[in-house]
């Protein structure tokens, strides 16, 4: 008998250990300050980009972004949304190599923009899109990687200012990096897609990639419970037979 309950006890707990360990794999990692495009961010052409700010912090809110602009890539046209509550500042710098804009030679460029808050900021639990109209993207480059500063209200201030390195794990504070998709052809993609009402593919794919993440974590989550209860159960079964003898 105690050869039994030895056994079972081993059973039920390895079965609650990997219940735990599989958890332990589904749950999220932190997030950063990432951007995205509203839509597709084709080279040579405009887009719309969103930085998202999360809160990690449990007792300080976000009161401020700083977000520099790439130096080899500079960007011609750089315009803000008005977001209620807080305070934006573009600043512009002058360009070694003069850019050319629609016939016209343009001497400087947007360097850093700045929002502040005005009240609370980004409180604990929350998140904030920051918008900003970009363009011309580049035409010679696959992606633009920006750096970002969240300053919190207790003065802790975080960089996101860690590049990227092909083939190696992601930083722990990475730098916000917008992919660019290939130039359109003729009329543009994004505006056949939507005459066609599909979305784009940049669109798709990141929603199916998304969708399949979503899916194995929940099937790894799913089956780890399984595991441990079933464990857990047959543990609670020897021991009561074992008293039943």
């Amino acid at each position: 008998m105690k050869a039994i309950s030895r056994k079972t006890s081993r059973l039920a707990t390895v079965g609650a250990l990997a219940g735990t360990a599989v958890l332990a794999v589904s749950v999220p990692a932190f997030a950063h300050v990432t951007v995205q495009p509203e839509g597709a961010a084709a080279k040579g052409g405009y887009a719309v980009v969103d930085f998202k700010v999360p809160n990690e912090r449990d007792n300080a809110s976000t009161t401020k972004l700083e977000v520099s602009f790439p130096a080899d890539h500079p960007l011609a046209s750089v315009m803000p949304e008005p977001i209620d509550g807080w305070k934006i500042e573009v600043t512009k710098s002058k360009l070694a190599k003069p850019l050319e804009m629609h016939g016209e030679k343009i001497s400087e460029a947007v360097s850093k923009v700045t929002w502040t808050a005005d009240g609370k900021g980004v409180q604990p639990g929350y998140f904030q899109k920051f918008p900003l109209s970009l363009g011309a993207l580049p035409q010679d480059a696959d992606q633009l990687v920006f750096k970002a500063l969240q300053t919190y209200s207790d003065k802790e201030v975080v960089r996101w200012i860690e590049v990227q390195q092909k083939g190696q794990a992601e930083p722990d504070n990475p730098a916000p990096t917008l992919q660019l998709t290939a130039a359109d052809d003729a009329h543009g993609g994004a505006a056949r897609n939507a005459s066609a009402g599909s979305e784009p593919a940049a669109t798709t794919t990141a929603a199916a990639n998304g969708s399949g993440s979503d899916t194995t974590a929940r099937v790894l989550g799913i089956a780890g419970i399984v595991v441990g209860a079933a464990g857990v159960a047959y543990g609670v079964f020897a021991g009561r037979r074992r008293t039943a003898a």
